[in-house]
């Protein structure tokens, strides 16, 4: 089962919207007769790629087991119902990592297999859970009803972002953007502020880690004033939120290949980020990967919609410049904005922080079933 995390994991950058699965068929002795990932959206599903590879080398599957780790598909979306491909193949026994929360499997992929004759089993919880983080914005956008939000940052020990004219390349080393760049192939959209665009002009595409595919972009950009001429513009695949979008401009930007939506303005200014939440769930985004200026973080927290901080500390102290996240000063200590540690990690030279707010805590809204 750990091997076929391992093949999931492969499916990162190239399922969306799909889920990121992967399947290894075997004999209990350890004998491995095929392996899969998920690929493409309309392509194949990891138990398929697995039967195939196995057919491929002449290989019988029968009375073989299937480890997967996620619910085998019980419907007709873009392709055959993967519990039927396995049944037709003659798996003798299936083992799960959890089930699918999506409504039209939720279940019934493992109730088929089961009125088939299939031994079913899920997988212990450490494996459930594994195989959820893989997928987490997938799960977040079926079972809540929007996308996972995670938010990147980079700072100095002191907690500044820039230099107080505005200079911030590089504060950390090139280690820790590789790995920035990882965290943006994971997404279904990166997504910045029209002050990120105006001041640094950023193509906001995955470029230091090889991907299958660019994620989304997007650019929350209240009056959209946005310039046709920015390398965000440059290639397809671009969203522009705003609340008060003017004409011209909206059509411009649309020659350009760039989506205009209009959503609700945000109480002080700025889109409101419930509706571009809204908006990308109707798009089956998944994940969403910000990256921006203290303003624009800030923004996010506040909302209460962040799920996730990325957080790299440079070994340098700057002394003075803007912070993390422009947010209200906290009367007292016990009033501060407070996160979940997740992790730490050594990136290069550079420390990367996993911080996940409270209320994010995939506990508490993301059954594992027993």
């Amino acid at each position: 089962m750990w091997e076929a995390l391992g093949l999931a994991e492969h499916a990162i950058g190239l399922s969306e919207p799909n889920p990121r699965v992967g399947c290894v068929i075997g004999r209990e002795d350890g004998t491995v007769l095929g392996r899969g990932s998920t690929q493409q959206a309309g392509g194949p599903h990891a138990e398929v790629m697995a039967l195939a590879d196995a057919a491929s080398r002449g290989l019988d599957v029968r009375g073989a087991t299937a480890w997967v780790t996620l619910e085998p598909c019980a419907h007709h979306g873009r392709t055959p119902p993967c519990c039927d491909a396995l049944i037709a193949a003659g798996i003798g026994r299936l083992v799960a990592a959890t089930e699918d929360p999506f409504p039209a499997v939720a279940g019934n992929g493992l109730r088929r297999l089961r009125n088939a004759g299939i031994q079913v089993n899920l997988a212990p919880h450490e494996i459930a859970w594994a195989a959820r983080e893989i997928n987490i914005g997938f799960f977040s956008r079926v079972i809540r009803k929007r996308p996972w939000v995670r938010l990147k940052a980079a700072c100095s020990l002191d907690g500044r972002t820039a230099l107080p004219d505005g200079q911030s390349q590089w504060i950390t080393g090139p280690q820790a953007r590789a790995d920035g760049h990882a965290w943006r192939r994971r997404a279904s959209i990166i997504v910045t502020g029209i002050g990120t665009v105006l001041a640094d002009d950023p193509q906001l595409s995955v470029r230091l880690v090889q991907t299958p595919r660019q994620p989304l972009r997007a650019v929350l950009d209240s009056f959209l004033r946005l310039p046709p001429s920015s390398r965000v513009c440059a290639t397809s695949g671009l969203l522009a939120y705003a609340h008060t979008p003017a004409a011209d401009k909206a059509d411009h930007l649309r020659q350009k290949g760039a989506v205009v939506v209009t959503v609700s303005a945000a109480e002080g200014g700025g889109v409101d980020l419930h509706s571009v939440l809204a908006d990308m769930v109707a798009r089956d985004i998944n994940e969403v990967h910000v990256e921006g200026g203290a303003t624009l973080t800030g923004a996010w927290l506040k909302s209460g919609l962040a799920d996730e901080l990325v957080l790299y500390v440079a070994p340098s102290l700057l002394v003075q410049g803007p912070g993390i996240a422009a947010m209200p000063q906290p009367a007292a200590i016990d009033e501060a904005h407070r996160m979940e540690l997740v992790s730490v990690a050594m990136t290069g030279t550079d420390a990367r922080l996993l911080l996940r707010t409270k209320e994010s805590n995939p506990s508490a809204w993301c059954r594992i079933s027993d």
